[in-house]
């Protein structure tokens, strides 16, 4: 009679995380069925299906390149953003030197400034280097990250300092330390970071409009934006080819990130096993 308690209560807790997961992913997938349609049916009310609002998208609109600016920039980021976040946790949770606390002080300080109010002193700065109107212009401001290094420093810090001492006894270096022994054991925070840091930067959209004004140099999120202006003066707007572009920016984080989940819940259970 228990089993049967339990197989039961295991069915309803399924089928509401289902529920639950149908209703979260409704809009996606709404906006999704929705690309598929004509701006004639669906102002009408029927259904009518078609592919024209992709091909559109990226044919007449240049989504294509937009997609491949996307890729480039925040691919960039967020490797420079891991490496430089991981060298200084590094330096502050393993090194004592004199300024240490104040440097990490300023480091975490950083994530209490918002955003926005770096734009201008970043704008003038690119401005004057000649680096506006180029991928630079959109990387350069976005590799350092105080909350990237505050996390991965604590990370660091739970690992045990004989891991460090037993490779300084091989003859390793710090350098050697780093890469070989702290960046395996710390898979599980990197990739956490890193996908964090992707898709921070895959759906920035205030810099790229600031510092871009290129139209080959739009990422997908200005694109998107332009969209909405396909028919000035007119009240109607083509909601299904700005679903469909949508879908073309919102498909590739998924898909990454499906194909990066296994991988992070895997170091996730070997990290917490280790």
């Amino acid at each position: 009679m228990t089993r049967e308690k339990s197989a039961r209560a295991l069915w309803l807790i399924n089928g509401l995380t289902l529920l639950a997961a149908i209703i979260f992913l409704s809009p996606v997938l709404y906006s999704i069925w929705m690309s598929f349609q004509t701006s004639d049916a669906y102002y009408a009310g029927g259904v009518d299906f078609t592919l024209r609002n992709y091909e559109v998208a990226v044919g007449q609109y240049n989504f294509a390149r937009y997609l491949l600016n996307s890729v480039i920039v925040s691919g960039i980021v967020t490797l420079l953003g891991l490496s430089f976040a991981t060298m200084a946790a590094f330096a502050f949770a393993r090194f004592e030197f004199r300024g240490g606390n104040l440097m990490f002080g300023a480091v975490v300080a950083t994530l209490m400034i918002p955003s926005h109010i770096t734009l201008i002193p970043n704008y003038l700065t690119l401005a004057r280097a000649g680096m506006l109107d180029s991928y630079a212009g959109l990387i350069l401001p976005a590799i350092s990250s105080g909350f990237a290094a505050f996390f991965l420093r604590q990370y660091i810090r739970g690992i045990p300092r004989a891991l460090d001492e037993a490779a300084y006894m091989d003859g390793a270096t710090p350098s050697k330390v780093l890469w070989r022994v702290i960046v395996p054991i710390s898979k599980p925070a990197i990739f956490s970071m890193g996908l964090q840091l992707f898709i921070a930067e895959w759906n920035n959209y205030i810099w790229p409009l600031v510092a871009i004004s290129e139209s080959d140099l739009f990422t997908l999120q200005i694109g998107l934006a332009r969209l909405y202006r396909v028919n000035p003066g007119e009240d109607v707007i083509d909601w299904p080819l700005v679903m469909a572009a949508s879908t073309i920016t919102i498909l590739p984080v998924l898909l990454g990130f499906v194909l990066v989940e296994r991988h992070l819940v895997r170091g996730i259970t070997m990290g917490a096993v280790k």
